[in-house]
């Protein structure tokens, strides 16, 4: 009966409002905001720059590298024995820490100012057409955190390289590894905020929504077409990236070549900077045509009596007290706090294993990439093609894809108690590559899209800058637990029996997320923050459109 209910609401249309010179106001409208296709491959080619090799995979390598090099073995007094085969400490603010636990704190110190820093500018996408200036200055101050990298080769600067680890969080939304992680964060948050509107402008998606309001089709199923072209847009971007990050890393192998970098452990290390600088170049490259071709589409008003420095955290103040109205979003937001936090720590306890390993062997982690990039081209666009063949909806692929992130911790904690399994041999890290492109790496998509899905469409940005909060919140709560763990055990593996149990745990809050019923929600949510002026909008919470809403009341 509520499902009955819900589908009665979606096609609630005030017909009435149609008057012809509304339509022809709006067809003038959508035209000069529809998305061309150079803008829409402006947007993938941006994603194929800011890709995670500097941040996310050779910076994290690198600063492990240094860490190794510059410590030593505790089982001999202080700095007399260099670290080899078994453990390796170095002093970090106040304690001696084994350096994988210094990888993980160093982890939660730069989410936790990335999650400051969003609470902060996060909601200023939301505001007038300025969004593409914040997206440009992040990507240039990630693209010259990479090039300070060629300064610090040697294990005794690794100080610096904490530095460094934590200023390049730029990625603010998926990635979450080292070298420009302020910079890479915020960047890909800014640049995340912008796929919205993108989608609505489609002419496709335009399209549906006229013959909508010309009364020849339903709104639910317009909104399935919606839901549909943004996972298609997502799920390309991820593609187009993968592919490019192959020829990227097909490049870099030949400039290791060039480098001798297998010869000498300094030779080695330097490759490592070198490596994060190229990654930079490319970005800032392919970047340029996004910063030019993306249309500055208008933003919302400020609400009265409120300044941009302060809008960030009056605006996610609304939104969490909304959160209790807006029940599946509040849902979503649980799973993507809990979920998002076994992922992000899972990938930074493995890549610290893998590290280890491959002793640190640039040309070994650039093959394990390629292998691993491909895995992911060919495992988000397998998962694309299923849903676009049989129509699943984007909570289904996305409850799918996260019981394989369990499967992930399960192999980690069976290492717990044996050496045979368990991120213990290099077989198993080029067996992990694979299966984290094609089982894994489908998240970033589908738990993106998902925001969406369950998001008021005016105050998207918000909403995306919120969970983006959220997720940098789990993300330094999950490693600062993680080093703790390993230091109280003194086992590298143990970490994986906490995201095990979190893991699973999140899955309940997904079970009860009701997508249709939360586009009810969001339309409820955006009428009356306009009857409290808290927004400064008219139009539909999903379909971007004055004129044709969710629910009529």
């Amino acid at each position: 009966m509520a499902s009955q209910n819900n589908e009665e609401k979606l096609n609630e249309i005030s017909v009435n409002a149609f008057s012809s010179k509304d339509l022809n106001d709006t067809a003038v409208t959508e035209s000069e905001w529809t998305t061309t296709r150079l803008e829409l491959w402006s947007f993938y080619l941006f994603y194929v720059g800011n890709n995670g090799l500097s941040g996310f995979n050779f910076g994290p390598s690198q600063f492990q590298n240094l860490l190794f090099l510059a410590g030593y073995d505790p089982s001999q007094p202080p700095f007399t024995l260099a670290c080899g085969d078994g453990d390796c400490v170095l002093p970090y603010l106040g304690k001696v820490r084994d350096i994988n636990a210094i990888v993980l704190l160093t982890n939660g110190i730069s989410f936790a100012i990335q999650a400051a820093l969003l609470l902060l500018i996060g909601a200023w996408a939301d505001y007038g057409r300025w969004r593409p200036n914040i997206t440009i200055f992040f990507t240039i101050l990630a693209v010259a955190v990479s090039f300070s990298w060629l300064g610090v080769n040697d294990p005794s600067q690794w100080r610096a390289g904490v530095a460094l680890y934590i200023l390049g969080l730029n990625r603010i939304f998926f990635q979450f590894a080292a070298n420009s992680r302020i910079s890479i964060q915020c960047t890909l948050t800014f640049w995340t905020a912008a796929f919205p509107g993108l989608v609505r402008d489609l002419p496709e998606v335009k399209e549906s929504l006229a013959e909508v309001k010309n009364q020849n089709k339903d709104l639910e199923t317009h909104a399935k077409f919606t839901s549909i072209s943004r996972n298609r847009v997502s799920n390309i971007s991820f593609t187009i990236q993968s592919v490019g990050e192959v020829l990227i890393l097909a490049l870099m192998v030949g400039i290791l070549k060039g480098l001798k970098s297998d010869t000498s452990t300094e030779a080695n290390t330097k490759a490592f900077s070198v490596l994060i600088a190229f990654s930079g170049g490319v970005w800032l490259l392919v970047a340029l045509p996004w910063f030019f071709l993306e249309k500055r589409r208008p933003g919302l008003q400020l609400p009265p009596g409120t300044r941009i420095l302060i809008v960030g955290f009056k605006q996610t103040y609304v939104a969490f007290r909304e959160c209790l109205r807006l029940k599946q979003t509040f849902l979503y937001l649980i799973f993507y706090f809990l979920m998002g936090d076994v992922l992000n720590t899972t990938v930074t306890v493995v890549g610290t294993l893998q590290n280890s390993l491959v002793s640190y062997s640039t040309l070994q982690l650039t093959l394990l990439l390629i292998v691993g990039i491909v895995s992911q081209a060919i495992g988000i666009y397998t998962f694309w093609l299923v849903q676009k063949r049989f129509g699943i909806s984007t909570k289904a692929m996305l409850t799918f894809n996260a019981c394989w992130i369990i499967v992930l911790t399960i192999w980690g904690l069976i290492g717990v108690h044996t050496e045979k399994f368990g991120f213990k041999h290099v077989w198993e890290v080029w067996g992990y590559q694979v299966f984290y492109g094609v089982m894994v790496c489908p998240w970033y998509a589908y738990s993106q899209t998902m925001i969406s899905e369950v998001s008021p469409l005016p105050q998207m940005f918000l909403f995306f800058a919120l969970f983006s909060v959220i997720g940098k919140t789990s993300a330094f709560i999950g490693p600062l637990v993680s080093s703790a763990i390993i230091e109280d055990s003194s086992n590298n593996n143990m970490p994986f029996s906490f995201l095990f149990a979190l893991g699973v745990f999140s899955m309940i809050f997904l079970w009860f997320v009701d997508v249709p019923q939360s586009r009810v929600e969001c339309q409820e949510f955006i009428e009356a923050e306009s009857k409290r002026r808290a927004f400064e909008t008219s139009t539909s919470a999903y379909t971007g459109d004055p004129h044709v809403k969710m629910a009529d009341v």
